[in-house]
């Protein structure tokens, strides 16, 4: 099943201000939030959904490339690539701030489901690696696994950072939800405000005794090795990323996410440009005038070209579909390959005798007709 449209869920439109998209995500969150729906699986999707979109639409880099290539800008749909990958407790983490200072479950009178998610330890930091991709790797996709090193979740401990279930115990000041509510009396009634709980910090728990490997943190520093689905198309300094694969948080926490950052590995002999690939071919006099069959190197492998006789230097021809994919899978692009005619530097007295001769000869002089097209009606042939 496709995903829908971010604009579509949000019921906003694509020239929609930051404003516009922050209050229509608070519509609709608030619609189907698990407080109000409990129990109900299509409620939490569309909440989940509605987070995705303004994880989106919020950020000014991430909304650019989703205008630009859709969904295939942050990952090849895959589960747990780009935003699809959340779970509730990265989308309280991220986004509870836009409710007001009390979080979600303020609006709905106990904030049960919200508090118990948020209060699990502390959420991990985002990592960034970078991923060096060839022209063939490029155009086909590819999985890399890469060692990553980072926080892990402790194993003795299973990420708790107490010495056994018995050393956890429930805070006693907030009996477990990680907040705390204050009224206060004032001339225009009384005030509640709710804040986070000082005595567990939110974590709605306390550790009597800490995991002796983790000394209480609940994570360790090591390694992982990760696979990275990298989809076909993708280009120079586009980001990808991978959800709960950054640093694992600390006491339970959520882990952060993986950004990875693409970058192009030279190709010796091709260029990319957008979609399209160039190279550059150089061929004799004598090919240019009789006319050649002649390889060219390809992303794909190499392609036989056929060079016809008086054929004029600076000459681009197209080949179709030779070119890079569309991430988002609207077609390919093409191979220009620019006709050179090479010039010697240096020849023999033979040779400069037989070039001399034709020096003389009417045939060898310019004669560029009326029809022959400049070189910026070439490439706009080329691009139309």
């Amino acid at each position: 099943m496709s995903k829908r449209d971010y604009y579509d869920i949000l019921s906003v439109s694509k020239s929609a201000t930051a404003d516009e998209i922050k209050k229509a995500y608070r519509k609709v969150a608030m619609k189907y939030h698990p407080d109000r729906n409990p129990g109900d699986k299509e409620a939490e999707n569309k909440f989940k959904e509605a987070a995705e979109a303004y994880e989106i639409l919020s950020d000014e880099n991430k909304r650019a490339k989703y205008d630009r290539y859709g969904h295939q800008a942050f990952g090849p749909g895959t589960e747990g690539f780009g935003a699809g990958g959340m779970n509730m407790d990265d989308i309280f983490s991220h986004f509870g701030d836009i409710f007001g200072g009390g979080g979600f479950g303020d609006f709905f009178g106990g904030g049960g489901y919200t508090s118990r998610q948020r209060g699990r330890g502390t959420r991990g930091n985002n990592l960034r690696v970078k991923i060096k991709l060839t022209y063939e790797e490029i155009a086909n996709g590819v999985t890399k696994s890469i060692k990553v090193k980072k926080y892990v979740a402790c194993n003795t401990c299973n990420g708790s950072g107490a010495k056994d279930k018995g050393s956890i115990q429930e805070c006693r000041t907030c009996h477990g939800s990680g907040q705390v509510r204050q009224v206060t009396n004032t001339f225009l009634g009384q005030m509640q405000t709710v804040t986070t709980c000082p005595t567990c910090n939110g974590e709605g728990s306390t550790i009597t005794a800490s995991c002796h490997s983790c000394k209480g943190e609940g994570r360790v520093y090591g390694d992982e090795t990760i696979e990275i689905k990298v989809p076909a198309g993708v280009q120079e300094g586009m980001q990808l990323s991978m959800s709960g694969k950054g640093n694992a948080g600390e006491r339970g926490g959520t882990s952060g996410d993986l950004i990875i950052l693409i970058e192009e590995e030279k190709h010796a002999e091709l260029q990319r440009d957008g979609m399209n690939v160039g190279y550059e071919l150089h061929i004799s006099f004598p090919e240019a005038v009789f006319g050649t069959s002649i390889e060219v190197p390809t992303i794909d492998g190499r392609a036989k070209i056929k060079i016809p006789p008086g054929t004029q230097s600076g000459k681009i021809f197209r080949l179709k579909g030779k070119g890079f994919p569309d991430i988002n899978s609207y077609g390919r692009g093409d191979q220009l390959v620019h006709v050179n005619i090479w010039t010697p530097q240096h020849v023999s007295e033979e040779e400069r005798d037989a070039l001399e001769r034709m020096m003389d000869s009417d045939n060898f002089k310019p004669h560029p007709g009326k029809t022959e097209k400049n070189f910026f009606d070439k490439i706009k042939d080329i691009f139309s």
